[in-house]
C-alpha cells in the first residue's frame, strides 16, 4: 500500500496552495498500473485524486498505524511528511516553492525541480505567492523514487 497526502492547508484567501502538486492523478495511475494499491489521506472536502481508497479526518493514532503498515508514502510539503519522519518511515516529498533544505528531512527523498523555483522569502505568507505548475517535477520522476523505496523495503535492491 502506498499512502498519498496530496494537499497542504487551504489558504485564507481561497486560492490554490502553491505547495500542491498538480499531477497526483497521473502519478496514481502509474502506481496502480504497476499493481500498487494507493490510499489518499486528507481532510473532508479535499478533491479525490483517483486512489483505490480514501481516508479522511483520521486520528493521529490511526494515521500512525497506516504509516507503519504502508510500503511507502508520497506527500507535498505539509504536516504529513514531518509526522512520517517522526515515525522513521521513509517516503517521497514533492517540493515546489518551499525549500527542502529548510523544511525537508534527510530520511526522505526530497524532490525539487530546481532551486530557481523557490519562493524568495522562505518564511513569508503563502497567500502572497501565485500558483505555478512549472515548479514541480514530472510524475514519472516521483514514481521512479517510489518504486526504489518499495524495492528497498521488500529487499529487492
Amino acid at each position: 500500500m502506498i499512502l498519498i497526502s496530496p494537499y497542504s492547508k487551504g489558504l485564507r484567501n481561497g486560492k490554490r496552495n502553491p505547495k500542491n502538486y498538480p499531477w497526483f492523478s497521473e502519478l496514481v495511475k502509474v502506481l496502480q498500473a504497476k499493481g500498487h494499491q494507493v490510499t489518499q489521506l486528507g481532510i473532508g472536502g479535499e478533491q479525490p485524486i483517483g486512489a483505490d481508497k480514501t481516508e479522511w479526518d483520521l486520528s493521529l493514532d490511526k494515521l500512525g498505524e497506516l504509516i507503519e503498515e504502508c510500503d511507502t508514502w508520497v506527500s507535498v510539503d505539509n504536516f504529513f511528511h514531518h509526522y512520517c519522519a517522526s515515525l522513521a518511515v521513509k517516503g517521497v516529498v514533492i517540493f515546489g516553492p518551499s525549500d527542502p533544505n529548510i523544511y525537508g528531512h534527510d530520511t526522505n527523498v526530497n524532490l525539487l525541480k530546481d532551486r530557481k523555483y523557490l519562493r524568495q522569502h522562505a518564511f513569508g505568507l503563502w497567500e502572497s505567492l501565485e500558483y505555478s505548475e512549472d515548479r514541480f517535477v514530472d510524475p514519472m520522476i516521483v514514481a521512479k523514487e517510489v518504486f526504489k523505496i518499495v524495492r528497498e523495503k521488500n529487499g529487492n535492491s
